[in-house]
This record gives C-alpha cells, structure tokens and sequence, in this order.
C-alpha cells in the first residue's frame, strides 16, 4: 500500500476522468483603467472552458496587487464581493512584478496555475490549448510569442538578442517566453524549494524540469494604461537573468585580463619599434599613457561586476523575506 501511495505522489495526475481547477494568477500594479474590462473576459473565458468541461466550475482568478498606488485594490474587492470566482492578494509594499507573481503561485490551490499579465496583451484564446496540453500530460506550458510585431525596432532587436546572448552563456531559456504559462502542482512544488532573493522565473522553470511544450500566441497592443516595465526596468531584469544564472560575467574578467596583457605586450613591442628605428616617438608617452588608461577601465569594470556578485551573496545571506501579504478577499483557499 505504501508503495502505490508512493507512485501515486511521484506520478503524474491523471485528467481524463475529471477536469482539473485551473486557476489563474495576475500581478497587477496601477491597473484600475484595464482591470474592470480584463475580469470581464476571464468571465467569459471561464465559462467557455466549463462549457466545454475543460476545467472545473471551482476555477477561479487570483488577482495578485503589488502595492498598486491606484484604485486596482478596491477595483479587486469589488469584483470579489461581486462574483466569487474572484479572489485578491494584496502586499504590503510594492516588490517587483516577479515577487508578485511568485506570491501567487505560491499562494494559491489547484491542480494547475496560469500566470499571465492583467493588461490584456497576452491571448486568451490559447488558454483552451494549453489546458489541453496540460490534460494531455504536460506539466509545464510556455506560451511563445509567435512574432514582435507589436514591438518597436529597437525591444525587438534587444529583447531576441537578449534571448540569444543568455543561451549563449549556458543559460537555459524557453525563446521569446516570458511569464505566460501553465504549471502544474508538481512543478509548483518543486519551485517552492528555490530560495533564492533575486528572482527571474523564466530561467527558474526551465530548471524544474518535467515533461514541458509550447503554445505559440500574437502579443495584442495593451488595452489601457501605461507600460509598467520602461527601459530601465527592462535592463535591471536583463541583468538579473544573467547575474543569477551564469558565471559567464566573471569569466569574461579573466579573458579581458589576458587580452590586456597580450595587448600590453604588443603595445610595448610597437613602442620600442617605434624607439629604435623612428625619430617620432614621443619619449614616455606610448608606454605610460595609453596603458594606464586602459588598464584603469578594465579593473573599473571588473571590479564593478565582482561587486554585483558580491551584493548578490550579501543579500542572500540575510534571508528577508520576498513579500509580505496585507490582505485577501474573496473564497479564498491555500494550497
């Protein structure tokens, strides 16, 4: 008996008997001019789901606020006290979207989890497929931008080279995924154990393992409000992925330091080319100051990144918390 309860535990769920709760988790930050029309379609979604008995009636939406500065918490209690399938986290203080998302799913019951964002520009009409794959044994489910067109020259040409620079340090990466995705309680699980403070979760899912596709979508233009990741924004996650999952930075140090000993030793051969058989060198100035400036923004620059480490550690060390949770409303139910 032990043995089977076992096996139940490390297997898989098995969905073709019954529809699993799916239920869906949205960080929201400052989002009262989409949030009334972004409820109003996972309504229909949902019940377009039941109807087609993909998902059980006891789904529900999970709204996730991230210290908004608007009116998306009370925006969040109405829709709760108005419709019960809708529930809401607040935190304490605003940290960061990632945190938020995280806080959700780890927050939250059911047999799978969506994450997507609350400004409608993540399809919803591939929910049913991914749900599909879900059921079909699918643990994980990464929806794929199919293309960026909705995107300006320069994000794309950054973001797609951003993808390509982070496979190329060995960093494991789902193409052109973000935070739209399907797990299930098993990942949701396992994820549970990375305790990391510097979060960048679409490195962290791809780590988790389990049997994982892909569902292609369009990214639509944002229904209302503002972008809530301007550029600078952008870069800090940039280097949060690349910071926390590769060393690749550190060793590029070491080969800057060879190439500027090679240079070095170039530059001293040139000098004294120049010393024995011209008449135009310029006495102690090759070999003083071209390398000492050199040399200077080759250690500024090492030694700024080994301090980005270095501050990573030191704030993993004092093992803070990565939110605190205010308040919820709604029928809420843990995991």
């Amino acid at each position: 008996m032990e043995l089977i309860e076992r096996q139940h535990f490390l297997g898989a769920p098995d969905f073709r008997e019954r529809a699993p709760v799916i239920n869906f988790v949205l960080p929201c930050y400052n989002e009262e001019e989409v949030l009334p029309e972004t409820a109003s379609r996972l309504t229909r979604l949902l019940e377009d789901l039941e109807a087609q008995e993909l998902i059980s009636p006891a789904s529900s939406v999970y709204f996730v606020d991230d210290g908004s500065r608007d009116r998306t918490w009370p925006l969040i209690e109405e829709l709760a006290t108005t419709a019960s399938r809708f529930c809401g986290i607040k935190l304490s203080r605003n940290r960061g979207h990632q945190n938020a998302l995280l806080c959700g799913l780890m927050s939250i019951h059911g047999d799978a989890l969506i994450s997507l964002d609350a400004d409608l520009q993540d399809d919803l009409g591939i929910i049913a497929d991914m749900v599909r794959a879900f059921r079909s044994g699918h643990e994980v489910v990464y929806a794929v931008r199919r293309r960026r067109d909705t995107d300006s020259f320069f994000k794309r040409v950054t973001a797609e080279g951003y993808y390509r620079i982070l496979a190329a340090m060995g960093v494991n990466l789902v193409f052109n995924h973000a935070d739209y995705r399907l797990l299930g309680r098993r990942p949701l699980e396992a994820l549970r154990g990375y305790r990391e403070p510097h979060l960048f979760l679409r490195g962290l899912v791809p780590l988790l393992g389990y049997r994982s596709t892909t569902v292609a979508f369009d990214r639509a233009e944002r229904f209302a409000g503002e972008s809530k990741y301007p550029l600078g924004k952008m870069l800090a996650l940039a280097w949060q992925g690349i910071s926390s999952f590769t060393p690749y930075p550190l060793r590029l140090i070491t080969g800057a330091g060879v190439l500027v000993s090679l240079v070095s030793l170039a530059m001293a051969a040139w000098a004294l080319a120049l010393r024995l058989l011209t008449n135009e060198a310029l006495p102690g100035w090759a070999s003083t100051v071209i390398p000492m400036y050199f040399l200077g923004g080759i250690q500024l620059l090492g030694l700024g990144v080994i301090g980005e480490y270095l501050a990573k550690v030191f704030e993993s060390g004092k093992h803070r918390p990565r939110y605190q949770v205010e308040s919820i409303c709604g029928q809420w139910r843990a995991p």
